[in-house]
């Protein structure tokens, strides 16, 4: 079962106004946000969807609810897509969902319900949208701690911002005969920066009409010896009408092992959840 918890901090404090959008993780005024499941797909006849929130914090918050459309960049970056652009299908006019803010006090959870509602003429692909929980600021005032804290010395101007801050899941609609194709290609393993881990370079390339989503795994099979895994990314997307993803993939070899004179393997698999089933394969000859 795969949960997205996520933590962050309500308050972010600057010299110059301007937006602050943060996920950190140091106390105090933290809240912990816990979802589940972290991607909705709705596909074939059903019709309706639900997902849990759940507050792991020590404070009450509340979360505004709503949808947003956002294209993705070759190497993963989600943008702002108004208007759309061509070959993009969006999900927002067809879902319906409930409720649109929630208040949410510690340990306690919430359930979104989300409805599809397909016209008769819709065209055959696939449409995605994702669902936004943006947390709402506190409407009373900084405490006395907190005040003092972000009083200004003398000749300072001091500002206080109240971050919103939220987390989106994908809400994917796949209406009639969808199909994909995913291969990898581009393989490369420069040389390490030092002090930092391998990085191996892997382009993703997608056909189809519909998206690809699983695990990239890297093995390492020394001369003579046997697979190791040195590397794994989980959740890593291709969506449409992308045809191609571009990723860097951190490698972590065991202790000993040595990343020379052996073959490195990558595998594209969908998630254990969904099967685990090998989407793409490549691999690349180390002296």
């Amino acid at each position: 079962m795969l949960v997205l918890r996520i933590r962050f901090t309500l308050r972010c404090l600057g010299w110059l106004a301007g937006v602050c959008f943060i996920f950190l993780t140091a106390p105090p005024a933290s809240a912990d946000l816990m979802l589940f499941p972290t991607r909705v797909v709705f596909e074939k006849n059903q019709r309706a969807a639900q997902l849990e929130l759940i507050n792991n914090g020590q404070e009450s918050t509340t979360y505004r609810v709503h949808l947003v459309n956002r294209r993705m960049n070759e190497t993963g970056e989600f943008t702002a897509a108004e208007p759309a652009l061509p070959g993009e299908q969006f999900a927002d006019a067809l879902l319906r969902y409930s409720p649109r803010q929630v208040v949410l006090a510690p340990g306690r959870g919430q359930t979104i319900r989300i409805l599809l509602r397909k016209p008769a003429d819709l065209p055959v692909g696939e449409y995605r949208s994702h669902l936004q929980f943006d947390l709402v600021p506190e409407a009373t005032g900084a405490s006395s701690i907190d005040a003092q804290a972000t009083k200004p010395g003398p000749g300072e101007v001091g500002v206080q911002l109240r971050a919103l801050v939220g987390v989106s899941i994908p809400v994917i609609v796949r209406h009639g005969e969808t199909s994909a194709i995913v291969s990898l290609s581009g393989l490369e393993l420069p040389r390490p920066v030092a002090g930092q881990p391998a990085m191996l370079a892997v382009v993703l390339q997608r056909s189809g009409n519909r998206s690809v989503y699983g695990d990239l795994i890297a093995t390492f099979t020394p001369q003579g010896g046997v697979p190791q895994e040195v590397g794994k990314a989980g959740g890593v997307a291709v969506y449409t009408p992308n045809a191609l993803r571009r990723v860097r993939l951190a490698l972590q070899p065991p202790a000993g092992v040595v990343l020379a004179r052996g073959t490195l393997r990558v595998s594209y698999r969908e998630r254990p959840d969904a099967g685990g089933k090998l989407l793409a394969e490549a691999a690349i000859e180390l002296p």
